[in-house]
């Protein structure tokens, strides 16, 4: 997803069906006071984002190239803390 076009809102209000219509090709991030409050995004992505989210997948749905990740990923040194709470 591309870096989003930061926006005032008086400017989105003004000007609305402009930066409606750049929501569909990008991101519109609407500040108020120099920061971000919202963001316009298409329907399209909006509903790709809520499909990613709740996607569950069995094991062996899964791509080849993903389990082989999982099986090779070594815990971090940090995590070690933790290893007297596995049984």
């Amino acid at each position: 997803m591309a870096e989003p076009l930061a926006v005032p809102a008086a400017e989105v209000q003004r000007r609305f069906a402009l930066y409606q219509d750049k929501a569909l090709t990008q991101p519109v991030a609407v500040t108020s006071r120099g920061r971000p409050r919202v963001v316009m995004i298409s329907v399209e992505e909006y509903e790709r984002l809520r499909r990613r989210d709740r996607q569950a997948m069995k094991v062996e749905e899964l791509p080849p190239d993903l389990i082989e990740a999982i099986a090779a990923a070594q815990p971090s040194e940090e995590s070690r803390r933790f290893d007297d709470e596995v049984a």
